[in-house]
């Protein structure tokens, strides 16, 4: 089977293009004979189509790049499989994605959500996205590059560090964590919070009420700790390893790479209840899974010509639509207790989610089932 991997190329450590290279080199180092391509590039898509002749293309993205995943696609005879991602709701293209022979969801929420927006998810797989667990793995404490992180952050060698890691941290739960915070410092002291932010616009939205709810801590408002700008895939690892506890209950998570990858490195994760954390992480085993405090949901939204529409307008939603979660402080601050206040616990759980990281979502075991996928809905050999 040859394979075009169309997606954000050449890679960048974002969420989407970090996707399409674990399944592209994935691919490629189990044998298969496979090409990447950025999904926008059509003079080099219409080249590798013309020349390579791939049985599939399968690309990463949301249902608005139907136009560059399959539409151009099926214009020179090749097959597209879209792999694909959430965004709140699926306003377009559901005739063209419903019609192809496959479809991949990055986790059951995603194939969900298209089926509740109107898409018959009849032709959809679920395939999660895979994790270099030998980059991924867990460091020693004692190792001196985890030990200088922490230096560098000002976690003190008594201390607990949480991590939570994004573009922005709201989007990631931060200001969950931060309200359960205030619950949790009336009876453990010894922690320090890392906000990992990209930056940019997003981060910059969200940082009044951050402010805010950091002040609210009182006395420990110092101990929550802003990390900002990028980060390589090289260095994620130490900064996984320097932390404690991976926090991320997320707002909107499709599928939540970065907790798999926190898992691996040995870090057990508190989460939510939801979406796609529910595929990623074993409740009571590897991390804890908030239940749902509240949602938000949308009853109109505007469209526009990028989304294939002809024109901007308003649309209208006879039900509302579950736009974003908030998990349950209460709830995040007992479970942030339980893994602060016993080691024997924190540990046992890094391990168990070391070993189910591995298990389930090492890369080269997830570009097989991919493969063994596309195989099986396009009849290929």
């Amino acid at each position: 089977m040859r394979s075009v991997i169309l997606y954000a190329y050449p890679p960048e450590p974002d969420g989407l293009s970090m996707q399409g290279d674990m399944l592209y080199r994935g691919m490629k180092e189990n044998g298969k004979e496979v090409m990447p391509c950025n999904l926008g590039s059509e003079f080099q898509k219409e080249w590798l189509y013309k020349y390579f002749k791939p049985d599939a293309a399968i690309g990463v993205g949301f249902w608005s790049h139907t136009p560059d995943l399959v539409t151009h696609t099926q214009q020179f005879g090749v097959t597209p499989v879209p792999w694909l991602v959430a965004d709140g709701w699926v306003a377009n293209y559901r005739k063209e994605l419903e019609s192809l022979p496959l479809v991949l969801a990055t986790s059951q929420w995603v194939k969900d959500t298209y089926k509740r927006d109107g898409v018959d998810t009849k032709n959809f797989e679920v395939a999660h996205i895979g994790c270099e667990t030998e980059i991924y793995k867990p460091i020693p404490r004692g190792d001196e590059k985890i030990k200088l992180i922490r230096k560098m952050i000002g976690v003190e060698e008594d201390e607990l560090m949480i991590l939570t890691a994004g573009g922005d941290v709201t989007s990631k739960g931060a200001q969950e964590i931060f309200k359960a915070l205030k619950t949790v410092d009336k009876t453990f002291k010894k922690w320090k919070y890392v906000c990992k932010v990209w930056g940019g616009d997003s981060a910059d939205d969200h940082y009044d009420d951050e402010m805010k709810l950091i002040s609210e801590l009182g006395d420990a408002k110092d101990k929550v700790i802003y990390v900002e700008g990028p980060l390589s895939r090289e260095f994620m690892p130490f900064l996984l390893n320097a932390a404690d506890i991976y926090a991320a209950p997320s707002r909107l998570e499709g599928f939540g790479m970065i907790q798999v990858e926190a898992q691996a490195c040995g870090v057990p994760v508190i989460s939510i209840n939801e979406m796609g954390p529910k595929d990623t992480i074993v409740h009571g085993v590897t991390g804890f899974l908030a239940k749902v405090g509240e949602t938000v949901e949308l009853t109109e939204e505007w469209v526009y010509p990028h989304m294939g529409y002809e024109e901007k307008k308003k649309v209208y939603f006879p039900e509302g639509k579950i736009f974003a979660y908030r998990a349950d402080e209460n709830e995040l601050a007992d479970y942030l207790l339980k893994l602060l206040t016993n080691d024997e616990l924190r540990n046992k759980m890094g391990r168990a989610a070391r070993r189910h990281a591995v298990e389930n979502f090492e890369y080269h075991k997830k570009a097989d089932l991919i493969t063994n996928l596309v195989k099986k809905h396009l009849k290929l050999s």
